[in-house]
C-alpha cells in the first residue's frame, strides 16, 4: 500500500490547470473568433433562457463607462493591448499566477476591463489556489454564462453582459454554503479600490 493518499479532485484540477495552460498558450499567439453580433435587451432576456445559447451584447443598455457595446472587432484591436484582446475577444485564458489580481486582497470592485461595467465586488473574492482571481458572488448583474465544451471539457463560460467580453468560467468547487467559483482573467479585470 502506497504511503500516498490520492486526492481525485486535486488531480482532476491539475489536469484541468495543465489542459489549459497548454491552450492558452495557443490561443495566445493568434485570434480567430469572429466578432460577437448585437441584439435587443428583450431578445438578450429570451436567449439566457435557453441553457447553451450564446449570449449576445445588449445594445440598449446605457453605458457605464465609454461608448462601447455596439464597437466592432476593428475598435477592439484598437483599443485593447494584445492580451486583453486576446483573453476578452477570442476567449483565450491567462497563464496561472501571471495576471495582476490573482493575489489581490485590497477591498474594491471588479469592472469589465471592455466597458467598465461592475462585475465582482471584493468581500466576495476567496483564494482558491488556482492562480487566478476567484469570487463566490457576482455584483450586479452583468455576468452572463452560456455552455462551453472547448477542449473536451464541458464547463460554464462567463461574460460581460453588457459588451460580450469574456471573463473566464464558473465552477460549482468553490466554499460553501453555495459552492460556487467564478473564476476570473485579470486581462477580464479593471479593479477600482475603496477605502471602506
Amino acid at each position: 500500500m502506497s504511503k500516498y493518499k490520492l486526492d481525485v479532485k486535486k488531480i482532476v484540477r491539475i489536469s484541468a490547470l495543465a489542459v489549459l495552460f497548454i491552450a492558452s498558450s495557443t490561443q495566445l499567439i493568434a485570434c480567430a473568433k469572429p466578432p460577437i453580433e448585437i441584439i435587443t435587451s428583450e431578445e438578450m432576456t429570451k436567449s439566457e433562457t435557453k441553457k447553451g445559447t450564446e449570449i449576445k451584447m445588449d445594445s440598449s443598455k446605457p453605458e457605464a463607462g465609454d461608448k462601447t457595446a455596439k464597437k466592432d472587432d476593428k475598435y477592439w484591436k484598437e483599443k485593447l493591448d494584445p492580451e486583453t484582446y486576446n483573453v476578452t475577444r477570442c476567449s483565450a485564458t491567462e497563464p496561472a499566477f501571471s495576471g495582476k489580481y490573482w493575489n489581490n486582497h485590497d477591498k474594491g470592485e471588479y469592472r469589465c476591463s471592455n466597458c467598465n461595467e461592475l462585475l465582482f465586488d471584493s468581500k466576495d473574492k476567496f483564494d482558491s489556489g488556482t492562480g487566478w482571481p476567484s469570487f463566490t458572488h457576482t455584483a450586479g448583474e452583468s455576468v452572463a454564462s452560456k455552455e462551453d465544451n472547448t477542449y473536451g471539457m464541458k464547463r460554464t463560460e462567463v461574460v460581460c453582459k453588457h459588451c460580450g467580453a469574456h471573463l473566464g468560467h464558473l465552477f460549482n468547487d468553490g466554499p460553501k454554503p453555495g459552492g460556487n467559483r467564478y473564476c476570473i482573467n485579470s486581462a477580464s479585470l479593471q479593479f477600482e479600490k475603496k477605502d471602506k
